[in-house]
Protein backbone atom coordinates (compact mmCIF):
# COMPACT_ATOMS: atom_id res chain seq x y z
CA UNK A 1 0.00 0.00 0.00
CA UNK A 2 1.27 3.46 -0.82
CA UNK A 3 0.07 6.98 -1.48
CA UNK A 4 -0.81 7.72 -5.09
CA UNK A 5 1.11 10.61 -6.61
CA UNK A 6 -2.06 12.75 -6.35
CA UNK A 7 -2.50 11.87 -2.66
CA UNK A 8 1.17 12.63 -2.02
CA UNK A 9 0.97 16.03 -3.74
CA UNK A 10 -2.19 16.88 -1.81
CA UNK A 11 -0.63 15.88 1.53
CA UNK A 12 2.72 17.61 0.90
CA UNK A 13 2.10 20.68 -1.27
CA UNK A 14 4.95 22.78 0.18
CA UNK A 15 7.88 23.00 2.62
CA UNK A 16 5.65 23.90 5.56
CA UNK A 17 3.56 20.74 5.24
CA UNK A 18 6.76 18.63 5.26
CA UNK A 19 8.26 20.29 8.34
CA UNK A 20 4.94 20.07 10.19
CA UNK A 21 4.76 16.36 9.36
CA UNK A 22 8.28 15.80 10.73
CA UNK A 23 7.54 17.83 13.87
CA UNK A 24 4.37 15.86 14.63
CA UNK A 25 6.21 12.58 14.04
CA UNK A 26 9.30 13.47 16.05
CA UNK A 27 7.44 14.75 19.11
CA UNK A 28 4.29 12.63 18.89
CA UNK A 29 4.94 11.28 22.42
CA UNK A 30 5.78 14.69 23.83
CA UNK A 31 8.86 16.89 23.85
CA UNK A 32 11.93 15.73 25.80
CA UNK A 33 15.09 17.88 25.77
CA UNK A 34 18.14 15.95 24.56
CA UNK A 35 20.45 17.89 26.90
CA UNK A 36 18.61 17.95 30.24
CA UNK A 37 15.50 15.75 29.67
CA UNK A 38 13.18 18.66 30.53
CA UNK A 39 9.66 18.18 29.15
CA UNK A 40 8.67 21.77 28.38
CA UNK A 41 9.64 23.95 25.44
CA UNK A 42 8.79 27.14 23.61
CA UNK A 43 9.29 28.26 20.03
CA UNK A 44 12.88 28.84 18.94
CA UNK A 45 14.27 31.26 16.36
CA UNK A 46 12.40 29.47 13.60
CA UNK A 47 8.79 28.36 13.83
CA UNK A 48 9.76 24.67 13.57
CA UNK A 49 12.43 24.81 16.32
CA UNK A 50 11.77 23.75 19.89
CA UNK A 51 13.69 25.55 22.66
CA UNK A 52 13.95 23.96 26.10
CA UNK A 53 12.58 26.31 28.77
CA UNK A 54 15.13 24.99 31.28
CA UNK A 55 18.54 24.90 29.55
CA UNK A 56 17.58 26.93 26.44
CA UNK A 57 18.82 24.19 24.10
CA UNK A 58 17.32 24.59 20.63
CA UNK A 59 16.42 21.55 18.54
CA UNK A 60 14.91 21.57 15.06
CA UNK A 61 12.46 19.05 13.67
CA UNK A 62 15.16 17.81 11.26
CA UNK A 63 18.07 17.43 13.71
CA UNK A 64 19.16 13.85 14.21
CA UNK A 65 17.20 12.74 11.15
CA UNK A 66 17.90 11.93 7.52
CA UNK A 67 17.08 15.56 6.67
CA UNK A 68 19.60 17.26 8.96
CA UNK A 69 21.61 19.91 7.08
CA UNK A 70 19.83 19.01 3.82
CA UNK A 71 21.22 21.40 1.19
CA UNK A 72 18.14 21.40 -1.03
CA UNK A 73 14.38 21.69 -0.68
CA UNK A 74 12.83 19.50 2.02
CA UNK A 75 9.89 18.96 -0.30
CA UNK A 76 12.21 17.52 -2.96
CA UNK A 77 13.81 15.30 -0.30
CA UNK A 78 10.32 13.95 0.47
CA UNK A 79 9.79 13.31 -3.23
CA UNK A 80 13.04 11.29 -3.41
CA UNK A 81 11.89 9.10 -0.49
CA UNK A 82 8.47 8.73 -2.10
CA UNK A 83 9.86 7.59 -5.46
CA UNK A 84 12.47 5.25 -3.92
CA UNK A 85 10.01 3.59 -1.54
CA UNK A 86 6.96 3.27 -3.82
CA UNK A 87 8.52 2.56 -7.23
CA UNK A 88 8.41 -1.23 -7.50
CA UNK A 89 11.36 -1.40 -9.90
CA UNK A 90 13.39 1.25 -8.10
CA UNK A 91 14.52 4.56 -9.57
CA UNK A 92 17.99 5.74 -10.55
CA UNK A 93 19.61 8.98 -9.38
CA UNK A 94 19.67 10.10 -13.04
CA UNK A 95 15.89 9.75 -13.26
CA UNK A 96 15.46 11.53 -9.92
CA UNK A 97 17.65 14.35 -11.23
CA UNK A 98 15.44 14.71 -14.30
CA UNK A 99 12.17 14.64 -12.35
CA UNK A 100 13.21 17.02 -9.55
CA UNK A 101 15.63 19.39 -11.36
CA UNK A 102 18.52 18.55 -9.03
CA UNK A 103 22.10 17.59 -9.83
CA UNK A 104 22.55 13.86 -10.37
CA UNK A 105 25.24 13.68 -7.67
CA UNK A 106 22.94 15.44 -5.18
CA UNK A 107 20.24 12.85 -5.84
CA UNK A 108 22.76 10.01 -5.63
CA UNK A 109 24.15 11.16 -2.27
CA UNK A 110 20.73 11.61 -0.69
CA UNK A 111 19.51 8.31 -2.12
CA UNK A 112 22.47 6.60 -0.43
CA UNK A 113 21.17 7.94 2.90
CA UNK A 114 17.68 6.64 2.08
CA UNK A 115 19.02 3.17 1.25
CA UNK A 116 20.97 3.17 4.52
CA UNK A 117 17.66 3.84 6.30
CA UNK A 118 16.24 0.82 4.46
CA UNK A 119 18.80 -1.49 6.09
CA UNK A 120 17.30 -4.24 8.22
CA UNK A 121 17.52 -3.79 11.98
CA UNK A 122 17.56 -7.56 12.53
CA UNK A 123 14.91 -7.16 15.26
CA UNK A 124 12.40 -9.44 13.49
CA UNK A 125 14.34 -12.53 12.37
CA UNK A 126 12.87 -15.07 9.99
CA UNK A 127 11.08 -18.07 11.49
CA UNK A 128 9.30 -21.24 10.42
CA UNK A 129 10.66 -22.69 7.16
CA UNK A 130 13.78 -20.91 5.96
CA UNK A 131 16.04 -21.67 2.97
CA UNK A 132 19.59 -20.27 2.72
CA UNK A 133 22.09 -20.22 -0.15
CA UNK A 134 24.96 -18.14 -1.51
CA UNK A 135 25.41 -16.76 -5.00
CA UNK A 136 27.77 -14.59 -7.00
CA UNK A 137 26.46 -11.25 -8.25
CA UNK A 138 28.06 -9.24 -11.02
CA UNK A 139 29.15 -9.52 -14.64
CA UNK A 140 31.04 -12.46 -16.09
CA UNK A 141 34.82 -12.33 -15.55
CA UNK A 142 36.93 -13.85 -18.32
CA UNK A 143 38.98 -16.83 -17.24
CA UNK A 144 37.28 -17.15 -13.84
CA UNK A 145 35.74 -20.50 -12.96
CA UNK A 146 33.89 -21.91 -9.97
CA UNK A 147 34.00 -20.03 -6.67
CA UNK A 148 36.88 -17.78 -7.69
CA UNK A 149 34.89 -14.58 -7.76
CA UNK A 150 37.10 -12.16 -9.67
CA UNK A 151 35.33 -8.77 -9.63
CA UNK A 152 32.03 -10.43 -8.73
CA UNK A 153 30.72 -10.29 -5.18
CA UNK A 154 29.37 -13.16 -3.13
CA UNK A 155 26.01 -12.77 -1.42
CA UNK A 156 24.32 -15.02 1.13
CA UNK A 157 20.54 -14.94 0.89
CA UNK A 158 17.77 -16.40 3.03
CA UNK A 159 14.01 -16.62 2.48
CA UNK A 160 11.13 -17.30 4.86
CA UNK A 161 8.44 -19.50 3.30
CA UNK A 162 4.74 -19.33 4.09
CA UNK A 163 2.34 -21.61 2.25
CA UNK A 164 3.35 -21.74 -1.40
CA UNK A 165 5.04 -18.36 -1.40
CA UNK A 166 7.87 -16.34 0.13
CA UNK A 167 6.96 -13.91 2.90
CA UNK A 168 10.37 -12.32 3.57
CA UNK A 169 13.95 -12.35 2.37
CA UNK A 170 17.28 -10.96 3.59
CA UNK A 171 20.71 -10.90 1.98
CA UNK A 172 24.23 -9.75 2.80
CA UNK A 173 27.46 -9.23 0.88
CA UNK A 174 30.22 -11.38 2.41
CA UNK A 175 33.96 -11.70 1.76
CA UNK A 176 33.84 -15.47 1.44
CA UNK A 177 31.41 -18.36 1.96
CA UNK A 178 33.16 -19.37 5.17
CA UNK A 179 31.35 -20.82 8.16
CA UNK A 180 32.04 -17.66 10.16
CA UNK A 181 30.43 -15.37 7.58
CA UNK A 182 27.46 -17.65 6.89
CA UNK A 183 26.77 -18.20 10.59
CA UNK A 184 26.98 -14.46 11.27
CA UNK A 185 24.30 -13.76 8.65
CA UNK A 186 22.05 -16.56 9.90
CA UNK A 187 22.30 -15.56 13.56
CA UNK A 188 21.37 -11.97 12.67
CA UNK A 189 18.40 -12.80 10.44
CA UNK A 190 17.07 -16.25 11.46
CA UNK A 191 15.58 -17.49 14.73
CA UNK A 192 17.51 -20.37 16.27
CA UNK A 193 14.46 -22.65 16.35
CA UNK A 194 13.62 -22.12 12.66
CA UNK A 195 13.61 -25.11 10.28
CA UNK A 196 16.56 -24.16 8.08
CA UNK A 197 17.49 -25.87 4.80
CA UNK A 198 20.82 -25.39 3.06
CA UNK A 199 22.83 -27.28 0.45
CA UNK A 200 25.88 -29.42 1.20
CA UNK A 201 28.41 -26.58 1.06
CA UNK A 202 31.03 -27.11 3.80
CA UNK A 203 30.45 -23.63 5.27
CA UNK A 204 27.12 -24.81 6.74
CA UNK A 205 28.61 -27.87 8.40
CA UNK A 206 28.52 -28.00 12.20
CA UNK A 207 25.82 -25.38 12.81
CA UNK A 208 23.52 -27.75 14.70
CA UNK A 209 24.40 -26.10 18.02
CA UNK A 210 23.10 -22.70 16.89
CA UNK A 211 20.32 -24.08 14.65
CA UNK A 212 19.20 -27.50 15.95
CA UNK A 213 16.63 -27.92 13.15
CA UNK A 214 19.04 -27.31 10.26
CA UNK A 215 19.00 -29.76 7.33
CA UNK A 216 21.73 -29.93 4.69
CA UNK A 217 20.36 -31.31 1.42
CA UNK A 218 22.21 -32.15 -1.74
CA UNK A 219 21.02 -29.68 -4.35
CA UNK A 220 19.16 -31.45 -7.14
CA UNK A 221 19.67 -30.75 -10.84
CA UNK A 222 18.76 -27.12 -11.63
CA UNK A 223 17.95 -26.60 -7.96
CA UNK A 224 14.57 -28.33 -8.08
CA UNK A 225 14.47 -28.72 -4.30
CA UNK A 226 15.18 -24.98 -3.76
CA UNK A 227 12.78 -23.54 -6.33
CA UNK A 228 11.52 -20.52 -4.34
CA UNK A 229 15.01 -19.57 -3.20
CA UNK A 230 16.51 -19.65 -6.71
CA UNK A 231 13.52 -17.73 -8.06
CA UNK A 232 14.15 -14.95 -5.52
CA UNK A 233 17.84 -14.88 -6.48
CA UNK A 234 16.99 -14.59 -10.18
CA UNK A 235 14.40 -11.87 -9.53
CA UNK A 236 16.91 -9.81 -7.54
CA UNK A 237 19.60 -10.16 -10.20
CA UNK A 238 17.14 -9.17 -12.93
CA UNK A 239 16.10 -6.09 -10.93
CA UNK A 240 19.73 -5.14 -10.30
CA UNK A 241 20.62 -5.37 -13.99
CA UNK A 242 17.64 -3.26 -14.96
CA UNK A 243 17.91 -0.58 -12.28
CA UNK A 244 21.57 -0.14 -11.34
CA UNK A 245 23.84 -2.04 -13.80
CA UNK A 246 26.61 -2.26 -11.16
CA UNK A 247 27.65 -4.07 -7.98
CA UNK A 248 29.85 -1.26 -6.62
CA UNK A 249 27.32 -0.40 -3.88
CA UNK A 250 25.72 -3.83 -3.76
CA UNK A 251 24.74 -3.91 -0.08
CA UNK A 252 22.86 -0.61 -0.45
CA UNK A 253 20.97 -2.05 -3.43
CA UNK A 254 20.17 -5.18 -1.42
CA UNK A 255 18.81 -3.02 1.41
CA UNK A 256 16.57 -1.16 -1.02
CA UNK A 257 15.25 -4.30 -2.71
CA UNK A 258 14.58 -6.32 0.46
CA UNK A 259 12.96 -3.33 2.21
CA UNK A 260 10.27 -3.12 -0.47
CA UNK A 261 9.99 -6.92 -0.85
CA UNK A 262 9.43 -7.49 2.87
CA UNK A 263 6.65 -4.91 3.04
CA UNK A 264 4.46 -6.08 0.18
CA UNK A 265 1.73 -7.10 2.64
CA UNK A 266 2.12 -4.18 5.04
CA UNK A 267 -1.15 -2.46 5.99
CA UNK A 268 0.33 1.01 6.57
CA UNK A 269 1.86 3.05 3.75
CA UNK A 270 5.45 2.19 2.84
CA UNK A 271 6.38 5.88 2.42
CA UNK A 272 5.17 6.70 5.94
CA UNK A 273 6.97 3.64 7.29
CA UNK A 274 10.27 4.72 5.76
CA UNK A 275 9.93 8.32 6.97
CA UNK A 276 9.35 6.99 10.49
Amino acid sequence: KSLSIFEFQSKFPDELSCINYLSDLKWENGYICKKCSHAHYCKGNRFFDGQCTHCRYIESATSGTLFHDCKFSLLKAFYIIYYVSTNRNGISSTELSRKLELRQKTCWLFKQKVMKAMESSGKIPMEGKVDVDETYVGGQDDGIKGRKGGRKKIVVLGIEKQGKGVSRMYAKVIDSASKENLKGFMQHHIKNEAFVRTDKWAGYKGMEKEFPNIIREKSEKKGKNFVELHRCIMMFKAWLRGAHHSVKHLQSYINEYTYRFNRHKMKEGIFENLIT
